[in-house]
């Protein structure tokens, strides 16, 4: 079926019931002087097999290079199965679904994803996911602002270790409300926060504490001397999270004595391809405690008049709904398709499969990383890490990464674009598609190209 299904007979009836001569009648409120007239750069239109050979000649210009890049999209292998499923018509369309008796299946699926979410995370609820890992923190900062009456700072402590692009985003949104990042600084051996570090706010009035794990660096972050340190404060917990790496790690909901307060994340690591740069999804649990609190949507799961189970849209935290000035965000119709493909990818790996997914990655990074070790390349941290690590190459590190493209090695991420005192510091990755093959054509590249 055509996108736009109208005929012309179709479009001249319309426009005779309006009472319009064309279409662009339709348009006449808007001035002349507005107007940018003919689009003289756009090409005629193309056929479907000429758009199909124009966009396989473009994508082939970005050729099929060895990719170890990591820094927040990851590359992991998807069962041909996800995405057969995720674009049928039922669910490539997906919207918020308003008429629960019209969407039973849309509102199991997000009901299926919040399950699995709240079963990796530890935690009691879960939304319906946020527009990207990104602004899912920015959201849980404001969430925490409104969550702890308690704090009249607004003042949320922000460790440089949390992802550049999420601190950036958080700032973005947050700055004009009044609320204060304060940055902490990470330790330069380590490679992770210092729970020592914290004593300098000692008896200050803190709203929240946001704690990344893995950290930008792949670090593993000391997760219960930070939440201890909090907790006892009255401070909340925000968490930031690989959800993949929680197939491995202990879950937020566990950290110190009573767990995080609210966990945020990227969804892309579960069954979304990199397709340069998205569409994701942002995560989103907390407390239930904390669940009115929550920008976007919660389903719920309940019985008919006659018994039988059926679900619903049980909190609407949106202006749409509820009095403007009670609204706690705008979010909306979210990133329904890639939820959906992620929970078909959650369900056909299952725990079982999310483990080995999770082991695979972390031990051919450090299998990669031995490999270096072996050659005199020195790693930048002495801690612990999930799939990523950084590593020092004794050469400005953009210069090095150029030379490994050009071998058809994409080699990791410069640290220096962020961190500008790492100069020779390439953050690198290595996820469960990585061959002994690759790894050893990682180190024969980059050796050459020192």
């Amino acid at each position: 079926m055509p996108f736009i299904p109208h005929t012309e007979n179709d479009i001249r009836d319309m426009l005779q019931a309006i009472g319009a001569n064309d279409i662009d009648e339709l348009f006449d409120e808007i001035p002349q002087d507005l107007r940018c007239g003919e689009l003289q750069t756009i090409p005629s239109s193309m056929s479907e097999m000429a758009v199909d050979r124009l966009m396989r000649d473009r994508a082939a210009r970005d050729g099929r290079p060895l990719n170890f890049i990591g820094a927040g999209a990851y590359e992991h292998y998807i069962p041909s199965a996800v995405w057969q499923v995720a674009t049928r018509g039922e669910y490539y369309t997906a919207y918020t679904p308003y008429q629960a008796e019209a969407s039973q299946g849309t509102l199991q699926l997000i009901y299926e994803y919040q399950s699995m979410m709240t079963g990796l995370t530890g935690m009691e609820v879960s939304n319906a996911s946020l527009y990207d890992g990104a602004s899912a923190l920015a959201e849980a900062v404001l969430m925490a602002v409104r969550a702890n009456r308690k704090s009249k700072s607004r003042k949320i402590l922000m460790p440089t270790t949390v992802h550049p692009a999420y601190r950036a985003t958080t700032h973005a949104i947050v700055h004009t409300q009044d609320i204060v990042l304060e940055e902490i600084p990470f330790d330069p051996t380590s490679g992770r926060i210092d729970p020592a570090s914290l004593d300098q706010w000692e008896g200050e009035d803190i709203t929240a504490l946001v704690i990344p794990q893995p950290n930008f660096f792949g670090v593993l972050e000391e997760v219960d001397a930070l939440t201890a340190w909090a907790e006892a404060r009255g401070i909340i917990v925000i968490a930031v999270v690989n959800p993949l790496s929680l197939a491995l790690l202990k879950p937020p909901g566990e950290w110190g004595e009573t767990g995080a307060d609210i966990v945020c994340g990227e969804g892309q690591p579960l069954g979304a391809p990199l397709s340069s740069g998205g569409p994701y999804y942002g995560l989103m649990c907390s407390k239930m405690k904390y669940a009115r609190q929550m920008p976007g949507r919660i389903v719920g799961r309940t019985v008919d008049a006659d018994g039988k189970p059926g679900f619903v849209l049980t909190l609407q935290a949106r202006e749409q709904h509820i009095r403007r000035s009670k609204a706690t965000s705008n979010i909306c119709t979210n990133q329904g398709l890639v939820v959906t493909a992620s929970t078909i990818h959650m369900a056909l790996l299952g725990p079982e499969g999310l483990r080995r997914v999770a082991s695979h990655s972390w031990r051919n990074t450090h299998e990669l990383l031995k490999k270096l070790n072996a050659t005199g390349i020195e790693t930048a941290f002495a801690s612990d890490s999930f799939h990523e690590v950084v590593i020092r190459v004794g050469q400005p590190a953009e210069d090095v990464l150029s030379r490994m493209a050009e071998s058809g090695v994409l080699g990791g991420y410069a640290l220096s674009r962020e961190y500008p005192d790492m100069e020779d510091a390439i953050l690198l990755c290595a996820t469960e598609t990585k061959t002994p093959e690759d790894l050893e054509q990682y180190v024969a590249v980059l050796r050459d190209c020192l």
